[in-house]
């Protein structure tokens, strides 16, 4: 079992820097029936040492991700279990009961309110966070954040937080850096977590890091997908990966045994720099906005 190592978070809680994520290939109808196979998974990838698991409640599959916690006999203060907010957030302190109920825990690690799209205003975010804070102070979660939030939806949160928050889980790869969202997170010490980190060979080849990341993967003995790993954790933001495949998994655990050179770090990034592509969210944006 390889041990993933933890990155402090702004209230000084630590949070593995690379995640096992439930969304994506795992959604299900909220209705159905327990998905075994998300049980069996979840239970492998905390076995391999995936010890930060992240969930939401619009995944519906909290129940499996609590079954899966339960089954796999590590001890609850060893796991990193983070879940969402998104469909009831007039109703946060509800929401909470709900989904530690459903994952049968006393708490999650991380709490984060899924999307900024439900609010009209920024009195509505300012809100939120608000109750955000009463389920951090009752315990509930041990650390607040936001995902899918941009600069201003930030901003907004922060005229008023009395607890910042701690992450925006956000897409981030090479083809999506948000201009400014990077630089502003590390001045208000908010961690980036990443999905779709492996978007670059995933979803759009044909890019201009098909050459250095072909290059790169011969040079340190690995998968292109591996570099794109590694250079999400150099750049300090915490990704978040997932597959079916066991072996998939061992795979991507690999990234502990490497680190990238500054300057291949530099040269991912403005080659980068050279290709915009979203996966996800694209209703929200035009496809030049690179917000």
């Amino acid at each position: 079992m390889s041990s993933i190592p933890n990155k402090k978070l702004n209230d000084g809680v630590e949070i593995p820097v690379l995640g096992y994520g439930t969304g994506t290939a795992w959604l299900k109808d909220e209705h159905g029936p327990i998905d075994c196979k998300l049980v069996d998974a979840i239970k492998t990838a905390i076995s391999l040492g995936y010890y930060h698991l992240d969930g939401a409640a619009v995944y519906c599959n909290e129940r499996e991700l609590g079954i899966a916690i339960k089954e796999s006999g590590v001890p609850r203060e060893k796991l990193f279990v983070t879940t969402k907010i998104m469909t009831n957030v007039d109703d946060i302190s509800g929401a909470i009961n709900t989904s530690l109920e459903k994952l049968q825990l006393d708490y999650v690690d991380l709490y984060l309110v899924h999307s900024p799209y439900f609010a009209k205003s920024d009195e509505e975010l300012q809100k939120a966070w608000v109750a955000m804070e009463k389920v951090k102070e009752l315990g509930k979660a041990r650390s607040i954040g936001v995902s899918n939030f941009l600069q201003p939806q930030l901003e907004a949160i922060l005229k008023t937080a009395k607890v910042p928050p701690s992450m925006n889980q956000i897409e981030y790869h090479p083809y999506l850096r948000h201009r400014g969202l990077g630089p502003f997170h590390h001045e208000k010490g908010i961690t980036t977590a990443s999905y779709g980190p492996l978007t670059p060979v995933t979803h759009a080849k044909g890019g201009p890091l098909d050459q250095t990341l072909s290059k790169l993967a011969q040079k340190y003995a690995t998968t292109e997908g591996n570099i794109l790993l590694r250079w999400s954790i150099d750049i300090g933001t915490v990704p978040i990966t997932t597959s079916k495949k066991v072996a998939r998994l061992e795979e991507y655990l690999e990234v502990l045994k490497f680190q990238l050179e500054q300057v291949e770090v530099e040269e991912i990034t403005r080659l980068g720099d050279q290709k915009h592509y979203r996966v996800f969210w694209t209703d929200k944006f035009s496809p030049e906005d690179r917000s």
